[in-house]
C-alpha cells in the first residue's frame, strides 16, 4: 500500500553510503543489515542531505523500499494520521494506585481499566470514574494478558493504547505515535520506555541507562533478530483490527514479544518511536530486580518453540563462527587463522560487489564489521545465554577462565561506555555498571536455562546461521 503523500523519510544514522561505478550508490545498513543499490535517479531523489519527501511514484516507491529495509525512518510531522478520539487506552491493574497515570491521559481518548482482582475494587472504581472511564472487574486475578484482552474487546475505537499501571507518559507522548498510523500498513507503534524519576540507588541508576524495556534513543523498524526485535506491552499502540483477539493468555511471560512476532509473521509493519516517552517505575530492590530478570529469561524457550529462528542467542555465518572459534582457542595460530578466514571471506564477498567502486576495500570493510559484530555476539552469549557452560569450562581450563574474565571486563566496560549517557539526569560509574550488568546477565541466563529445562526444548540456546530467515514469516504487505 502507498506511503502517504508529504511524508518525509530520513536515513538511519547508522547507514553508510558506498559509491557505485554507474553514478549511483549503495546503502549499507538496515534491519537486518543489507546492501541496497540506488540507481542515479533514486540517488538524486534522496539527495545529499539523506532525506526524501514523497511527492510522486518514484519517491513513493523509494520511500517504501527504504522504510521496509530499515534503512530510513519517517521524519516528524507525518500528515494524515488518526486523531486522539480514535484511541481507547486500556490499563490492566491489580493493587496499584491509578491517579498518577490517569492524570496524564488526554481528555479526548477513551479509557477502559481492567481491575484484575484488586483487594480494594472501590478505590479502582473511584479513580476511573473521576477520569470518566469504564471499569471491567475480574473477581479473581487472570493475569495481565487476559486483562488487556478484556479491555481490547471492550474498546469501540479502531486504535487501542495499552498502558501498564506503573507507567507515567511524558509530555506530548501520544501524537508522535499516531503520526505513524497515517501509513495504513503500520499495525503497531511503541514509545520509548524510560526510567521514572527521581532515581535512587545503584540499581536504580543502572536501570535508568540499561533497562531491557528501554530500546534506545533511535527510531527503528521492529524486526526479529535486529536492534529492535520486540517492544514491551508496558506501552504500545495497536490497530484493533490487526491484533485480533490480542495476547496469548497461555503465556505468562514474553506475551508481548509473542504478539510482536505474530504480527511481523503476518506481514504487518511495526515501528518504534522514541520521540514518544513513557516513564516506568523500575523495580530496584535487589531480590525483586534479580528475580524479574530471571523471569524474563524463562520466556525464551516458549518463544523459540512458537517462532522458530526468531529469538536465537547468536546469528552467525559459517566464516565468522570459524574466525571466532579460532580466537577463542587462544593458540599461537589463533589470530593468523582468524585473519586468513576473514581475508578469504572478504575476497569472496568482493566478487559480489562489482557494482561498487573499490569492491575489495568495501568487502574488507564489510568483513571487518561482520567479524566485530560476531565477536560481540559470542562474548554476549558467553556471559549471558551460555554462562553455565562457560562457568563449567572455566573450572577445568585456564584458557577458558582467561577468556571469560577478559570478556566479562571488556564487555562490561564497553556496555557502560555505550549506555552511560542514555539518561541525562543519571550518571553511573563503570565499576557499579559492570557489576550490575554481570548480575543482570547471570539472572537472565539462569532463567533461560530453567525455561529450556522445564520446557524440554533447547532451541532458545542454539545459534542460527545468518541469512536463514525465521520460519513462518509472511511477505510484508
Amino acid at each position: 500500500m502507498s506511503v502517504p503523500d508529504g511524508m518525509r523519510v530520513v536515513l538511519d544514522r547508522r547507514v553508510r553510503r558506498l559509491a557505485g561505478r554507474d553514478g549511483g550508490s549503495a546503502l549499507l545498513g538496515g534491519a537486518p543489515p543489507r546492501l541496497v543499490h540506488l540507481v542515479p535517479k533514486a540517488q538524486a531523489a534522496l539527495g545529499e542531505r539523506d532525506t526524501l519527501t514523497v511527492t510522486d511514484p518514484l519517491t513513493r516507491a523509494l520511500a517504501r523500499t527504504l522504510l521496509d529495509a530499515g534503512l530510513a525512518h519517517p521524519a516528524p510531522g507525518i500528515p494524515g494520521g488518526p486523531t486522539r478520539k480514535e484511541v481507547t487506552v486500556v490499563v490492566p491493574v491489580k493493587d496499584r494506585p491509578l491517579d498518577r497515570l490517569l492524570a496524564t491521559l488526554p481528555p479526548e481518548v477513551g479509557l477502559v481499566v481492567v481491575d484484575d482482582g484488586s483487594a480494594d475494587p472501590d478505590a479502582v472504581a473511584a479513580a476511573v470514574k473521576a477520569a470518566h472511564g469504564t471499569v471491567i472487574r475480574h473477581e479473581t486475578s487472570r493475569g495481565p494478558s487476559a486483562s488487556r484482552n478484556a479491555g481490547l474487546a471492550a474498546a469501540t475505537t479502531p486504535l487501542v493504547m495499552f498502558l501498564d499501571s506503573d507507567v507515567v507518559p511524558q509530555g506530548d507522548w501520544l501524537d508522535p505515535l499516531l503520526e505513524h498510523l497515517a501509513d495504513p500498513t503500520v499495525a503497531l507503534v511503541a514509545p520509548r520506555i524510560v526510567a521514572l524519576h527521581p532515581v535512587a540507588g545503584a540499581l536504580g541508576r543502572y536501570e535508568a541507562v540499561r533497562s531491557s524495556l528501554d530500546l534506545g534513543p533511535d527510531p527503528a523498524l521492529i524486526v526479529p533478530r535486529s536492534r529492535v526485535a520486540y517492544v514491551p506491552s508496558a506501552a504500545m499502540l495497536v490497530r484493533k483490527a490487526a491484533v485480533g483477539r490480542g495476547f496469548d493468555e497461555d503465556m505468562h511471560v514474553a506475551e508481548d514479544v509473542d504478539l510482536v512476532l505474530r504480527l511481523h509473521a503476518e506481514g504487518h509493519r511495526l515501528r518504534y518511536e522514541p520521540r514518544a516517552r513513557v516513564a516506568h517505575d523500575h523495580r530496584t530492590a535487589p531480590a525483586a530486580w534479580w528475580l524479574r530478570k530471571a523471569y524474563y529469561g524463562t520466556g525464551a524457550a516458549p518463544l523459540a518453540r512458537r517462532h522458530e529462528g526468531s529469538v536465537p542467542p547468536m546469528v552467525l555465518s559459517p566464516w565468522t563462527a570459524a574466525a571466532c572459534a579460532a580466537v577463542l582457542a587462544q593458540r599461537r595460530w589463533s589470530l593468523p587463522v582468524a585473519a586468513m578466514i576473514t581475508a578469504v571471506a572478504a575476497e569472496r564477498l568482493s566478487r559480489k560487489l562489482s557494482r561498487l567502486q573499490g569492491p575489495r576495500s568495501a568487502a574488507l570493510r564489510l568483513a571487518g564489521l561482520g567479524l566485530s559484530g560476531a565477536a560481540l555476539q559470542v562474548g554476549n552469549a558467553l556471559l549471558r545465554h551460555h554462562w553455565p557452560v562457560a562457568a563449567l569450562l572455566a573450572l577445568v581450563s585456564r584458557r577458558a577462565r582467561r577468556a571469560v574474565l577478559v570478556a566479562a571486563v571488556a564487555e562490561g566496560l564497553g556496555d557502560w561506555w555505550t549506555h552511560r549517557n542514555r539518561d541525562a539526569g543519571v550518571r553511573t560509574d563503570p565499576l557499579t555498571h559492570l557489576v550490575a550488568h554481570r548480575l543482570d546477565d547471570l539472572a537472565y541466563g539462569a532463567g533461560l536455562w530453567w525455561g529450556a529445562l522445564t520446557h524440554r526444548d533447547a532451541a532458545a540456546l542454539l545459534p542460527v546461521r545468518s541469512g536463514a530467515p525465521p520460519k513462518g514469516v509472511a511477505p510484508v504487505r
